[in-house]
């Protein structure tokens, strides 16, 4: 899969993810809203079967009280009249229950007010018929019940209840037709909703399941190629070990072969050197016409020369010099090359070192040279390492060794060798105040027989490359900070528990 393609899926699961979410709180939102609504509306029709029980309640209170009147005017027993007083006493408090409960309609605000008036009314006609009664008037009385009866407070008691039955009948379909569409709308986006939310769930399952099987595709083929990386690349280490090796046995034998004819021309250069003198001396004696007289010691003395035969001869011993220079200057070439080799040769053994004692013995072998140049040399305290301790000492021994080489003329030299632990690495330091490396150069001192700057100093520019090869074989690095004329920083870093597998081939 590409990493486009990637991309894409990743958004799409994304998207996808986030509209489940949608999904969800919409239907949770639905579903509260609608929950909400059908109790309200419950609640509602409840409201309206409360007033329609209030209206029973009240009626039946009514017709309690006038049944109480009627049965005290045809017995004048007291028991007739307390439950007539006992329903007078219920009336008016439910009747105020009723205009309470319908005070959110209009219509049975208009009708209650109404009722109060009809029921107020016919509690009057009952009162006074009582009362007749009471007083020993049992023909009035009964004459003013019979009257009662048929009044018009009793006729609109009857017509208002009627009215504001049926208007609470009409509510309470109303709101039950309400009520039965909000629960099946509320059912439909259940059922709606719970089925997207499947559709997304096994769309979701079936784009998890291609991934995993992308996924499981992708570590196969990367194990696939890890495998064949690792067997690319031990080819390529084999391949590149036997090359290494072949390079330092044919150079190698290069400079071993290289030094026979080298012998050859220092000793026929000697030989040179010794006819020289016979040469000149027999011109010397051909062109002087005076005997040659023997000193104390019984020596010929050397014959002056001609001012043509002693240009002559100084050019002849200017020229030997010249040879002999480069014979040695070669020589000491071929014996780095050999150094070189067998240093490639030698196996590395990790042991632990104390840094600081083994820098401070190194200062201690050119204590004579710093002196010479009024140079200190300062070693702050160092962490230890395990390592190789004869290529530390050579990387450490090269380094404050060119630093009391190329000090700044004039200026007593400073060399400071500090350093610091740094997850698993140390990080040793060697600064100088020297004459510095110009930028440009700074990569051209680690190259083989290359040197930067003036060319006042013996070397044959192998220290550094040696140094940065023994570095990486020990499994660090190596750098250069400096500036000409503001001194150097050369900064090693190294494992601080190297186990000899780092690096330490030749390849």
């Amino acid at each position: 899969m590409t990493a486009n393609g990637a991309r894409r899926r990743s958004i799409g699961q994304i998207l996808l993810l986030a509209a489940g979410f949608l999904v969800l709180v919409a239907i949770s939102a639905s579903s509260v809203i609608l929950v909400n609504q059908a109790r309200k509306d419950s609640n509602r029709v409840v409201h309206t079967v409360e007033v329609e029980n209030q209206i029973s309640t009240l009626l039946l209170e009514i017709r309690r009280a006038e049944s109480s009147a009627r049965g005290f005017l045809l017995t004048n027993q007291e028991r007739f009249l307390r439950e007539h007083e006992a329903a007078i006493d219920a009336i008016l408090p439910g009747l105020r229950k009723l205009i309470e409960l319908t005070s959110d309609n209009p219509v049975q605000i208009e009708s209650s007010v109404k009722l109060r008036a009809a029921v107020e009314g016919r509690l009057v006609e009952l009162g006074q018929a009582v009362d007749l009664v009471k007083q020993g008037d049992l023909t009035g009385g009964v004459e003013m019940l019979r009257n009662a009866g048929a009044s018009s407070a009793a006729t609109d008691i009857g017509a208002l209840s009627h009215a504001m039955r049926g208007e609470e009948d009409r509510l309470f379909l109303e709101l039950t037709r309400t009520a039965d569409s909000t629960q099946q709308l509320a059912s439909i986006v259940t059922v709606a909703g719970s089925g997207l939310v499947i559709a997304l769930a096994g769309l979701s399952i079936f784009l998890i399941q291609r991934s995993s099987r992308a996924r499981d595709d992708a570590e196969t083929q990367l194990r696939d190629n890890n495998l064949n990386l690792e067997s690319t690349v031990q080819e390529r280490t084999a391949d590149l070990r036997e090359a290494n090796e072949e390079i330092q046995r044919f150079a190698y034998i290069v400079s071993h072969d290289l030094r026979s004819p080298l012998v050859n021309i220092m000793g026929f250069t000697s030989e040179l050197e010794e006819l020289r003198g016979d040469i000149f001396r027999r011109i010397a004696t051909l062109g002087n016409d005076a005997p040659l007289v023997p000193d104390t010691d019984g020596k010929l003395p050397e014959p002056a020369l001609a001012e043509q035969d002693r240009q002559l001869s100084t050019d002849f011993t200017e020229a030997l010099g010249f040879i002999k220079s480069s014979i040695g200057k070669m020589d000491r070439l071929i014996s780095a090359i050999l150094n070189l080799t067998r240093e490639g040769r030698r196996e590395f053994k990790p042991v632990r070192i104390d840094t600081r004692d083994l820098i401070e013995s190194i200062a201690a072998t050119v204590a004579h040279q710093a002196a010479e140049t009024e140079t200190t040399i300062r070693v702050e305290q160092l962490p230890e390492i395990v390592s190789d301790r004869l290529a530390m000492e050579q990387i450490f021994g090269n380094l404050i060794d060119n630093a009391l080489k190329y000090l700044k003329p004039g200026v007593p030299g400073d060399i400071l060798v500090k350093g610091r632990s740094k997850m698993g690495f140390v990080i040793y330091e060697v600064i100088d105040n020297g004459r510095g490396i110009a930028p440009k150069d700074h990569q051209r001192i680690f190259d083989l027989f290359r040197r930067a700057g003036t060319q006042d100093r013996p070397g044959q520019g192998i220290g550094l490359a040696h140094v940065r090869a023994l570095v990486r074989r020990l499994g660090g690095t190596m750098s250069v900070s400096s500036e000409l004329d503001k001194g150097s920083n050369f900064t090693v870093t190294l494992p601080a528990k190297w186990t000899g597998n780092n690096r330490d081939k030749q390849s």
